[in-house]
């Protein structure tokens, strides 16, 4: 479980996380959903060290991770997908999948991932730059699923994908939370998270403004909507 209390962020002078109290239970799918601008990136960087300056308490299955270097949060088996799905354009799928180390025991074999990706294994031998948005997105998630990471913070994951993808996006975090994984999932698309998420939090101008429960969205969602700005 993850345990957010009092977490504030800065990037140089400016104070961009105030006061951010959020929970992420083992096993779940928690949404963190905002504007542009509205801190949601910042907390996923903030979740895995990169940011220089903070305070507050950050404590994974209760070990604080505020002070960890990033590598050492990726030893406890949390790793980040950014929104920019981090593919190495000159690499094949397959030299995708392989690069990152195992951090953890019990990473997902490529039979399983070929399994929940039929795309990357038909397209296992194609370089990065061939492959389309919602194929780079798919092994983005692959790849850390190999890794043995069992909570994955998944940035923007639906960004430009024709709805066709983002129904199948939608598949693999119901199939994955199925699994035993815990996902933090960071969107703008409120109809996307709307059926995926346990939890709703609500942030604007670095502060969790709501917290709403999966069961009670459908009837908020316009509410949220507006709070979005859609």
């Amino acid at each position: 479980m993850l345990e957010i209390r009092d977490l504030n962020a800065w990037y140089g002078e400016s104070h961009v996380l105030h006061g951010v109290e959020m929970d992420v239970p083992e096993g779940k799918v928690v949404s963190l959903l905002g504007r542009n601008g509205a801190g949601k990136t910042t907390t996923m960087r903030t979740i895995m060290g990169l940011m220089a300056k903070t305070s507050g308490n950050l404590r994974y299955n209760g070990e604080e991770l505020l002070k960890l270097r990033p590598d050492q949060v990726a030893r406890r088996g949390i790793a980040i997908c950014p929104e920019d799905r981090g593919i190495f354009p000159s690499l094949s799928v397959i030299e995708n999948l392989m690069l990152p180390p195992i951090i953890a025991p019990g990473g997902m074999s490529l039979e399983h991932i070929y399994e929940l990706f039929p795309n990357l294994k038909e397209r296992r031998s194609s370089r990065g730059t061939q492959l389309s948005g919602g194929e780079q997105q798919m092994l983005a998630i692959a790849r850390i699923l190999r890794t043995g990471a069992k909570f994955l913070l998944l940035d923007e994951p639906t960004e430009g994908l024709a709805p066709v993808i983002v129904q199948q996006i939608a598949r693999t975090i119901r199939e994955i939370k199925e699994l035993g994984y815990t996902v933090l999932l960071v969107e703008q698309n409120s109809h996307f998270v709307e059926g995926i998420a346990d939890t709703h939090y609500l942030i604007e101008n670095g502060t969790i403004v709501d917290k709403i429960d999966g069961a009670d969205f459908a009837k908020e969602i316009a509410r949220v909507d507006k709070i979005l700005g859609l």
